[in-house]
């Protein structure tokens, strides 16, 4: 029935076919204990081939008796709320979403009810498909409609906020409730998410809410994925694609053609976690490029804004995070839009670390934070890393005076100095990755500031930093520091070697020697990313490792065995834990092995910008 391009609102309804009175008939027959037509309007409304000019007569009759829809009709409400409204022709939708608002305004016992069905709508519609006898549920993502059903969506939520603008108070707790499971398709996670950014456009009041949701679940994705994880995966992903090209070039030859038709599998990651993962990253950096511009330009006051409430989230849920891998890019990648933020982001962390009354392992957190930061965030100019290292150095220095005016016998103990442990490794680190930054422009004027930081009294007090600090970090460090000839660190090393006690463990398979590698279960927060679709924005914001030319200063005298490959990244892709001798391979960041293409909007066509 053709329906568009009708004045619906004043037309009477329409005659279709139907058994029973009209709606307040029916009500009023119910009222009084009669429920036939009751049950039958019911049962009509639940038809699953209901045509949409049936739709429309029955909304209009309900509208005009909202108000008899009382508590004692809530079935009946459901059964009108589950009608397939979203995707039908423009009348439908235009009917459905007036009454809508005359429900939630008359009858705001519905109002979360009403809530729950369009979120509902946020994610594809799911399908049943059966495979082998077993029956397999889950969201059909190849609906070519799906832009248009989340635009009814959001206008539905819309209208519903306009009727009643206290919503946003009960509007979060059915987002939480509602959530895909992590383990469903990116596609789903993926249309989800991104709804749930495009609400905070137009209900601001629970953006900050909202995100502490989509990072949390990120958070729960990222630490179910590793490094060491991601990379095998990624290693035989590349061996079955070699063997498989292998196996077809030796049974006949490919058509070009054929070939050419192959969809790429070089822009996905290959460990199933790591790329809903990678899905929600690229969904969550478009939604960070958008809200922080306006027509291609910069806005200062709304990047503010986003600033705050990721970095309460940031607080919240990354911080305390231990070895998330990706999430915190999120932040990475916001500050590297206005040098004011990274030093904003600097600065706060900062504060935590050098504060006494924030806990132990939070300022052991902030300051792996600041030194990785320091260290990879390519945008972060020279002038900014020697302040940072100017505050490191000096708070420092003043923690090696307490200890030593305290009258107490200083030791090497992890527990009492946790802080201070991590505030040396950050600042190494840092020095590590930006000492040639630092010494380019002026050699003299650079090596008269490494001299200034007195690193020597550092690498040389009671503390002893550096037979706490990670192997990698103290060998590179010691030879980079001996190169310039700023401190000589091979003499604490190897007395530091030699008092390493290594402990023997009992176990099924016999007894193992372990030495503990990584006693401050320390890790680095911005080490190599990589995921494969969001990968390209990261990349030319990312400092990635240069090998010295006079590597061969790494010599034995520290103890550390050197890098194999003069292409591989500095450290290795998983810290080392707390137990046992871990290999210090290095992991590679090479360039070639990732995702040409950008990723600016969302990629799918379904999605709209926020």
């Amino acid at each position: 029935m053709e329906v568009d391009g009708l004045d619906f609102l004043n037309t009477p309804p329409m005659k279709t076919v139907r058994f029973g009175g009209s709606v307040a008939e029916t009500l009023e027959k119910h009222k009084r204990g009669d429920s036939s037509d009751y049950e039958l309007l019911k049962h009509q409304l639940t038809d699953p081939e209901i045509k949409d000019g049936q739709i429309i007569n029955w909304l209009q009759e309900f509208r005009n008796c909202v108000t008899k829809l009382n508590k004692e009709h809530e079935q009946l409400i459901y059964t009108i709320l589950r009608l397939p409204w979203v995707g039908r022709s423009q009348a439908v939708v235009e009917e459905y979403m007036a009454f809508l608002g005359n429900l939630v305004s008359a009858q705001t016992v519905y109002l979360c009810t009403c809530l729950k069905m369009v979120v509902s709508h946020f994610t594809p519609k799911r399908v049943t498909i059966c495979e082998g006898g077993v029956d397999i549920s889950d969201s059909d993502d190849e609906d070519e409609n799906l832009a248009k059903n989340f635009d009814q969506c959001h206008q539905a939520l819309q209208l519903i906020i306009r009727y009643v603008p206290s919503t946003s108070r009960f509007l979060m707790p059915i987002l939480h409730e509602n959530f895909p499971f992590i383990q469903k398709s990116s596609s789903t996670l993926e249309c989800y998410v991104h709804n749930l950014l495009r609400v905070t456009v137009y209900i601001p009041s629970i953006r900050r809410d909202i995100l502490e949701l989509i990072i949390g679940k990120m958070l729960k994705l990222d630490v179910s994925a590793s490094r060491a994880d991601i990379e095998e995966a990624e290693e035989n992903a590349a061996h079955n694609h070699t063997a498989e090209r292998q196996t077809e070039e030796g049974l006949f030859d490919m058509d070009e053609d054929m070939s050419e038709d192959r969809p790429s599998t070089t822009t996905l990651t290959a460990h199933p976690v790591a790329e809903r993962l990678d899905t929600l990253m690229a969904v969550m950096m478009a939604y960070i490029k958008d809200a922080c511009h306006i027509n291609g330009l910069f806005h200062a006051d709304r990047t503010k804004e986003l600033y705050k409430d990721l970095l309460s989230v940031f607080d919240k849920l990354i911080l305390p995070t231990h070895a998330s891998c990706h999430v915190q890019y999120t932040l990475f990648y916001l500050c590297s839009f206005k040098l004011a933020l990274t030093e904003a982001f600097l600065d706060h962390l900062w504060k935590i670390l050098q504060n006494p009354s924030q806990p132990a392992v939070l300022r052991q957190s902030a300051a792996g934070y600041m030194g990785s930061f320091l260290a990879r965030a390519k945008f972060i100019p020279v002038v900014t890393v020697r302040a940072c290292l100017d505050l490191l150095l000096s708070w420092i220095h003043r923690y090696i005076d307490s200890q030593d005016s305290s009258g107490r016998q200083v030791c090497c103990d992890i527990s009492l100095h946790g802080p201070f442990y991590t505030a040396c490794q950050a600042a190494f680190y840092a020095i590590i990755f930006r000492h040639r930054a630092m010494l380019e422009a002026n050699m003299k004027k650079g090596l008269e500031y490494l001299q200034s930081l007195n690193l020597e009294r550092v690498v040389m007090c009671q503390l002893n930093p550096l037979k706490v600090c990670l192997p990698s970090v103290t060998s590179m460090f010691a030879a980079i520091t001996r190169k310039y000839q700023v401190v000589f660190c091979y003499t604490i090393i190897e007395k530091n070697n030699r008092s390493v006690l290594p402990v023997v463990r009992s176990s099924v398979g016999g007894d193992t020697v372990t030495t503990n590698t990584n006693p401050l279960d320390s890790f680095f927060p911005f080490d190599p990313y990589l995921l494969k679709r969001s990968g390209p924005l990261i990349e030319p914001l990312y400092q990635v490792w240069e090998e010295l030319t006079d590597i061969e200063l790494l010599s034995t005298k520290s103890g550390q065995q050197a890098s194999k490959e003069e292409d591989d990244d500095f450290l290795c892709g998983e810290t080392p834990k707390a137990e046992g001798i871990v290999g210090m391979t290095p992991s590679s960041y090479d360039s070639s092995i990732r995702s040409p293409s950008s990723v600016g909007s969302p990629p799918i066509s379904h999605q709209r910008p926020f």
